[in-house]
Formats: structure tokens, C-alpha cells, sequence
């Protein structure tokens, strides 16, 4: 048995040698970047900040022992403790940040009724305040967040690429950012200016998942960062071109911002581990794995005044690498 154990880890490690030499992602990703050159003189159309509440983070069926442990596994994630009225302080709060950075980093920053006064934006409606949409998240995952705006802005708009919805539900939201998209680059055109559209994503978890020698699940992790993919910055140029930068690795900080808690039940378990085993002794006796995986279910609880600093923490970091790298293509 320890033979044929160790025979299996040496084709998996043959069969996965990304996991061995995995190079670290690059920070940010920069599509056109010719189109923010020689812009000086911004609007801002749009600063999203999203939060995730719920994630449901899933492996893919693995094989592990001859078949055996190899289920897919679920991890349930769930945020609570976070109110309303600290969404809205930690979107006014990076929204500020956001603006002194532009302003130290050399950009004149127009007021925000030159932009939502103009007849370009005339028809353009606001999305939902707060805007809660289903997404579509990495590796086969999904989840639920809600969308603040800042207080100094009028309208919650969001353009094509803001967001990635999950399901029929986003519809509605799709159409109307595509409207809202155009509203903005006919301004830009017409004012000569460009429009600056933000979106962060604030999540609370971190899942980790196994490598090539483990048969276990997801591990779950609490942080708070600013997703990568999910965040990012839009320039709208005055001739209707876009930059766009996205944050491609997680902007995360250190603290004591969330508790975390198992709240799977223990019939949960036991049942799991049940099932497991049996699949275990079964592909030893040739009759192939049963695949039964494992679920988990994870509660985190927000830590008023700590997770508010922690979230404005993180964007303020994305808020400084993007402007940074903005800058540097004017």
C-alpha cells in the first residue's frame, strides 16, 4: 500500500508541475494604454465600492487515492455584523482618499455637477443605492455583494466590465451599465475631458485551496483585501477610448477585522466523513471511488471600527497603486 501510495503522488506531481513552479501574478493588468496619455483633467463618473456577504468557493473533483477522497468540495462563506451606515462610511472614506490622490498625483479633478448636470447625462438613471447583484467569481465560484456609492455623488452608475453577473438577476443591471457607459463617453467627448469610472471589491475570506499531495478541502482563511479581477479603474479619454487597469492580484491588509466561526453542525460532519471513508475503502477494494467530497459552512463576523478601518486600509492601497500606475501612462 505505501508502494502504490507513493506511485500516485509521483503521477500527480508529474501531471501538476504549475503548482511547483507557479510564478507570482503580476499586480495589475493595463489595457490601452496609449488612450490615457495627455490626460490631465478628469471627471469622476463612477466609484463603486462593492462588499461580498456570501461566497460558495468550490474544487473540482480531484481523483485522490484511486478515485477515493476526490468529491468536490463546497465552502460556504457568509459575512454578518457589517450594517448599512459602515458600507457608506468606508465608500465616503476611500472615495476622499481616492480623490486627494488624484489631486496629489498631478490630476485636476472637475466638480461633480460639471459632470452630472451636463445633457449628456440627462437620461441616465441611477442604479438601486445600495445595489446588491449576483456574481460569477473565480474558479467556478459564486457569490452575493452589495454596492455602495459615496456620498458626493449623485447617481450609482456602472459601465460594461464593472462587474460579472451570475445568472438572469444582472440583466437589468448589464443593460443599463451599457447605457450608462455611453452617457459617460459622450461627455468625455464633448467636454474634452476624461471620465474616471471605480469599482473595488471588498472580501472578507481568503480560500486556499489544496495542492497536488492534498485530499482535503478548502481551507478558509479571514482577511480583508480588494479582489483582484473583480477591481479596477476606467479612464474614459476625450476621444472615447479607454484605459483600463485591473487590479490582478488581492490588495490585502493585516488586522483583527473579522472573527471567524465553523457553522457547519456536527451531523454535518459526521455524515461527511462517513461518506468519505466508505469511498475510501471502497476504491481500496476495487469498486471504485464514490466521490462524496465535503461541504463546509463558514460565518464571519464583523468587528465595528476595526472592519471599517481595515476596508478603507485596503482600498486606499489599490487607490494608490492605480493611481500610481495611471499617472505613469499620462
Amino acid at each position: 500500500m505505501k508502494t502504490l501510495f507513493l506511485a500516485v503522488a509521483a503521477l500527480a506531481l508529474m501531471a501538476h508541475p504549475a503548482n511547483i513552479a507557479a510564478k507570482d501574478a503580476e499586480p495589475v493588468k493595463v489595457a490601452g494604454p496609449a488612450h490615457a496619455k495627455g490626460v490631465s483633467t478628469v471627471a469622476i463618473g463612477a466609484f463603486n465600492v462593492g462588499f461580498i456577504f456570501e461566497s460558495i468557493d468550490r474544487t473540482a473533483a480531484s481523483g485522490g487515492l484511486m478515485g477515493a477522497f476526490g468529491g468536490t468540495t463546497k465552502a460556504k462563506s457568509e459575512l454578518v455584523g457589517v450594517t448599512p451606515e459602515m458600507m457608506q462610511a468606508i465608500a465616503d472614506a476611500a472615495y476622499a482618499d481616492f480623490v486627494a490622490q488624484l489631486s496629489a498625483g498631478g490630476y485636476s479633478v472637475q466638480a461633480v455637477g460639471d459632470l452630472f448636470g451636463h445633457p449628456a447625462l440627462a437620461k441616465t438613471k441611477s442604479q438601486a443605492v445600495p445595489l446588491d447583484i449576483n456574481l460569477a467569481l473565480e474558479k467556478g465560484s459564486k457569490g452575493k455583494a452589495t454596492y455602495f456609492k459615496p456620498s458626493a455623488l449623485p447617481s450609482l452608475l456602472m459601465i460594461p466590465g464593472d462587474f460579472t453577473g451570475s445568472g438572469m438577476s444582472s440583466m437589468g443591471i448589464n443593460m443599463s451599465a451599457g447605457q450608462a457607459g455611453m452617457a459617460l463617453t459622450n461627455y468625455a467627448r464633448e467636454a474634452g475631458v476624461g471620465v474616471v469610472d471605480v469599482v473595488y471589491l471588498i472580501d472578507f475570506s481568503q480560500q486556499k485551496r489544496p495542492g497536488a499531495f492534498s485530499f482535503g478541502g478548502l481551507q478558509v482563511n479571514s482577511a480583508l483585501s480588494v479582489s483582484a479581477d473583480y477591481s479596477r479603474i476606467t479612464l474614459i479619454a476625450p476621444s472615447g477610448k479607454q484605459s483600463v487597469i485591473t487590479i490582478k492580484a488581492p490588495v490585502a491588509v493585516e488586522g483583527e477585522f473579522v472573527e471567524k466561526a465553523d457553522a457547519s453542525s456536527g451531523t454535518d460532519k459526521a455524515l461527511q466523513s462517513g461518506a468519505n471513508v466508505a469511498g475510501g475503502l471502497a476504491a481500496v477494494a476495487g469498486f471504485g471511488g464514490l466521490r462524496f467530497g465535503k461541504t463546509r459552512k463558514f460565518q464571519f463576523t464583523a468587528k465595528p471600527g476595526n472592519y471599517e478601518e481595515g476596508a478603507a486600509k485596503a482600498a486606499s492601497l489599490a487607490s494608490a497603486m492605480l493611481v500610481g500606475r495611471l499617472g505613469a501612462l499620462r
